[in-house]
């Protein structure tokens, strides 16, 4: 039998109300986390408002305000983290959007494979609700969105974490990319 990983050691013991626990997974996930919100924000103008450690630093405090940690490894951890990013994301495209109206500022896309959506816009709204509607059916499919493309994992990095074959990962977000199109791109 394996024994777990470093991080899943600290976050069950976080979870088990250690709270120096946090303090020593931080520079562990820190830097994977910094650079999947540098991965999304390189490409924003210079004076964009919201920064890569300005988001992970949000993520970081979302992540105190949970009273019961109850995270299994590490792909629990960084699914849920996932899903703290993407409703950042929301919610600082929610407050540009009511500010500006999102009139003047450029696209971004949120993914290559998904250019339609832009994280600029109301669009990332739209993304959000859509994917809290899919969690209803699916939510596999959801914490696949999550990982591939608001935590930036590769797809065998999420088939690993969702243990699940690469082949499903790809069949999966072939599924999803065009439920979103449908749901998002069209009129």
């Amino acid at each position: 039998m394996n024994e777990p990983g470093e991080i899943t050691v600290l976050l069950r013991r976080w979870r088990d109300g250690d709270d120096r626990a946090l303090e020593q997974l931080v520079p562990h996930v820190y830097p994977h986390l910094r650079q999947v919100a540098a991965s999304y924000l390189r490409r924003e103008s210079n004076d964009h408002t919201l920064q890569p450690t300005a988001l992970v630093n949000e993520l970081y405090l979302k992540l105190l305000q949970q009273r019961k940690a109850a995270w299994d490894d590490r792909g629990h951890f960084y699914t849920f983290a996932a899903k703290l990013m993407r409703r950042i994301l929301a919610d600082h495209a929610r407050s540009v959007s009511a500010g500006k109206r999102g009139g003047d500022l450029p696209h971004v896309p949120l993914s290559d494979e998904i250019p339609w959506v832009n994280v600029n816009s109301a669009g990332i709204i739209d993304v959000n609700r859509a994917l809290d509607e899919l969690e209803a059916v699916d939510p596999r499919k959801v914490r696949l969105v999550e990982l591939r493309y608001f935590l930036g994992c590769t797809t065998a990095e999420a088939a690993e974490l969702l243990d699940i074959s690469t082949a499903t990962v790809e069949r999966d977000l072939t599924m999803v990319r065009s439920w979103l199109y449908s749901k998002i791109a069209t009129p």
